[in-house]
């Protein structure tokens, strides 16, 4: 019988589990904080906002985790990945995947652990929040839930399949032959909307509809894609639309056009609250360096100046020290 986790089973985690164990599947939620494990063994997984069910599910602490799993659905925040993947190596299976749904870039890093045979990255295009112990909030409309995952070298056509019926379980998965090109996009939109959404401390409507931060977010995009191109990525479009044709501007007039339709073109996400202010909130230690820092990054390898994506990440680091507070004049600062 084959064996499936989410390891890192927290908003995002517990949202897929519960629905993948609503229409039939069988999978572990595994998660370290204590006390939400306990609430999903007595009381199921809560999901509310724009669904609303209650799904028994089987949640265990990481040290109850024995044998091999087919496929590891990895949902931690990347800092750690190092540590984690070592961590999971022994509990997968030989013909095992580890398929990560993190934010950022995090497959080649997997994969010097694991081996390209057996990495796979996926796109989530939705977001959750944990609201209590056991319970959290779908925030994306029902009808705009998707995956996009694709492989790296080695992976077969029957494990990418096994993986796709798993996860359509929950909504649909679209198949991407250019996995960068997916992670590229994904990084521009949790760049632009969780990055400057933590800077003003709201969620991603108060990003696009707000006239002052959706300046900064048109600049914020333009960067990303002038560095993501300069690698040599092409951006995969995003639930069927290309972002670039929409919100890539070089002159007044398609800047114009791009503030215009930015609030209606995130209309099904604008509930979504940043996970880094969620972590903020909690007193953790937030993603800024895997999501902005990461164009950043590729800024300077690649020539490309980043002033907005460094003042984002400068912001973000100034509020996680309490010398900031996310709020929404943070924007004065830019």
């Amino acid at each position: 019988m084959k064996r499936y986790a989410i390891y890192g089973a927290g908003s995002l985690g517990t949202v897929l589990g519960a629905y993948i164990t609503k229409n039939g599947g069988e999978i572990d939620l595994i998660n370290r904080n204590r006390a939400h494990v306990e609430a999903l063994r007595q009381k199921g997984a809560r999901i509310t906002g724009t669904v609303d069910m209650t799904v028994p599910v089987r949640a265990y602490f990481p040290d109850e985790m024995t044998g091999e799993y087919d496929v590891i659905l990895l949902m931690t925040k990347q800092q750690h990945n190092d540590s984690v993947v070592e961590f999971l190596k022994p509990h997968l299976a030989a013909d095992g995947v580890m398929v990560t749904l993190q934010n950022g870039l995090p497959e080649p890093g997997i994969a010097k652990i694991i081996g390209e045979e057996r990495t796979m990255g996926c796109v989530v295009e939705w977001g959750a929040t944990l609201s209590a112990p056991g319970e959290c909030v779908l925030t994306s409309d029902p009808d705009s839930l998707s995956f996009h995952m694709g492989k790296m070298k080695g992976i077969s056509d029957e494990k990418f399949a096994e993986v796709k019926e798993l996860l359509e379980l929950m909504c649909p998965v679209h198949e991407e032959k250019d996995l960068m090109g997916a992670r590229w996009s994904k990084l521009l939109i949790n760049a632009t909307f969780s990055g400057l959404g933590t800077v003003v401390g709201g969620v991603f409507g108060d990003v696009s509809e707000k006239r002052a931060v959706r300046r900064i977010a048109l600049d914020c995009i333009k960067e990303c894609v002038d560095v993501g191109r300069a690698t040599g990525a092409v951006f995969a479009p995003v639930q069927g639309k290309d972002i670039t044709k929409f919100f890539y501007w070089k002159n007044p007039v398609k800047r114009g056009f791009a503030s215009l339709i930015m609030p209606v073109a995130m209309k099904k996400h604008r509930n979504i609250e940043p996970s880094m202010l969620q972590d903020i909130k909690k007193g953790k230690p937030c993603e800024i360096d895997s999501i902005n820092g990461v164009v950043c990054l590729w800024g300077r390898k690649c020539g490309v100046a980043t002033p907005v994506n460094d003042k984002i990440v400068d912001v973000v680091r100034r509020i996680e020290k309490g010398e900031l507070k996310p709020c929404m004049e943070n924007v004065d600062l830019f």
